[in-house]
């Protein structure tokens, strides 16, 4: 796993089209926890053409499909930043790969080849957010075992290990915790416990996770600060 993982907005006409799908809203809405927000959008041919000029020079050399992808997650992201009194917000990329987010904002952005999407809190609130979609589709056989540690292929059922919920949530924790510690992690770093809604890496550092399977995987891992919600 790496930053670049997740490789895998322009003018006011463009930004305002919602192009969403209604169910994919209110999954989003039940996964987010307090003080967070959750956008997507439906990757559409033009979407490239969201990417500001501070955004477009980090993928100058990518094709038309990667900046249309990327492109609509940040659509998603700054119709949540607008909410939050933030306007035309560049979003480029940082070292290692996660976006620059704007002063006193944390979230990450996610996307597959239809659907993008963008988490976004306060930093007062979150320390460290990150999301991951996939396609409710099972996971390639080869990187089943890459995926999955032998403790959870004890204790999920084989259809869960099989399936790509496990690798989204551990996407998902590797965006919320890297631009904090900066630290790179492989599948098998990551300890995940659905029951508990909780995961731990190999340094102890615990995030939790909240989790969606219809009509896609949506995965999102959140770091409360620790003043938060008391």
């Amino acid at each position: 796993m790496s930053a670049s993982s997740e490789a895998r907005l322009g003018d006011t006409p463009h930004r305002v089209m919602p192009n969403k799908d209604p169910v994919i809203t209110a999954v989003l809405a039940s996964l987010a926890p307090a003080g967070v927000r959750i956008e997507h959008r439906i990757i559409a041919p033009g979407d490239e053409d969201a990417l500001l000029d501070a955004e477009a020079r980090y993928f100058a050399n990518s094709i038309a499909r990667v900046r249309r992808q990327s492109g609509a997650a940040r659509l998603a992201a700054r119709e949540i930043l607008v909410d939050l009194g933030i306007v035309d917000a560049a979003l480029p990329r940082r070292r290692g790969g996660p976006p620059e987010w704007p002063r006193g904002i944390v979230g990450s952005l996610a996307h597959d080849d239809e659907v993008a999407v963008a988490a976004v809190a306060r930093g007062e609130l979150y320390s460290g957010i990150g999301i991951d979609v996939e396609p409710a589709l099972p996971l390639p056989p080869e990187l089943i075992e890459k995926v999955a540690t032998q403790a959870e292929r004890r204790r999920y059922a084989t259809t869960l290990v099989e399936s790509r919920v496990l690798f989204a949530v551990k996407e998902a924790i590797y965006k919320a915790q890297y631009p904090i510690h900066g630290e790179f992690l492989d599948f098998d770093d990551i300890e995940v416990d659905l029951t508990m809604n909780q995961a731990v890496t190999r340094g102890g550092r615990r995030l939790a996770v909240a989790v969606a399977t219809l009509p896609r995987i949506f995965a999102l891992a959140f770091i409360p600060c620790a003043s938060s919600f008391k």
